[in-house]
């Protein structure tokens, strides 16, 4: 599962995702990409498993990108815990994902198996998503 090795503070306020992805919205490593169409936080165990899906349609041929990472703590009270007594510890990460990112990248791979791959990783996540192609590729189609 994806987790950053340290952080500087254990804790971290929840934010808000306001706004369309301005960083990482373009394809920049493959030829077909995921992007995201709604905001939403997808924790490491999605990631995992979308990853999981799409090597595995590939049958481990050609590349896969993760451009996502959950560097952002979710933390969570014990069930049955009286209201205040401070917050409650970190529980599980999440990244960040605002619409227009791109979340996976793939390439080495013929077009029908990168679309199928990707569909099936989209199903592992819990939003909107849409097939995304490198600019270059469009002009050839």
């Amino acid at each position: 599962m994806l987790m950053p090795k340290r952080v500087k503070y254990r804790k971290q306020q929840r934010g808000r995702m306001r706004g369309k992805a301005y960083r990482g919205s373009t394809v920049a490593f493959g030829s077909y990409a995921l992007k995201a169409m709604e905001p939403a936080w997808i924790t490491s165990r999605q990631i995992e498993a979308a990853r999981v899906a799409l090597t595995r349609k590939m049958k481990r041929d050609g590349q896969v990108w993760i451009r996502i990472f959950p560097d952002k703590p979710v933390t969570k009270k014990p069930a049955e815990t009286r209201m205040g007594k401070g917050k409650g510890a970190p529980e599980y990460w999440v990244a960040v994902v605002k619409p227009g990112r791109i979340m996976f990248e793939v390439d080495g791979v013929s077009k029908e198996i990168a679309m199928e791959a990707l569909r099936l990783a989209s199903h592992k996540l819990p939003i909107k998503t849409k097939v995304a192609v490198r600019h270059d590729l469009m002009l050839d189609d």
